[in-house]
């Protein structure tokens, strides 16, 4: 029986270290490897949502594995030799009622 897997995908995590002039936060990206993230296609009817709400055409949704403690929200992730964008909010199960490896989902875009 073959057992779903997933790839690992980079994640930049932020850390905020002062403030500009104009009091907008400035940060410093770590690099952290996130291994058996899932990634899939979004539907046609999530892109059209998603753009209607974001103005933001969705290319990947991910599929995060049980027990992460990253921060996902608004961060830049690296796979299959490109940089995506996080957009939106992350959108996280109950542990125990999900009966695979993976509760919470993420929604990116290309990052240009």
């Amino acid at each position: 029986m073959a057992r779903i897997k997933g790839i690992d995908v980079t994640l930049y995590e932020k850390t905020k270290t002062g403030e500009d002039a104009f009091n907008k936060a400035i940060c410093t990206e770590k690099a952290v490897t996130v291994h058996n993230v899932l990634v899939g296609q979004p539907t046609a009817q999530e892109v059209q949502e998603l753009t209607d709400l974001y103005g933001k055409k969705a290319v990947y949704t991910l599929a995060i594995p049980k027990g992460d403690t990253h921060d996902w929200e608004d961060c830049r992730v690296s796979f299959f030799g490109e940089d995506y964008h996080v957009f939106g909010i992350p959108l996280k199960g109950i542990e125990c009622d999900i009966p695979l490896d993976w509760n919470m989902k993420v929604t990116v875009e290309r990052y240009e």
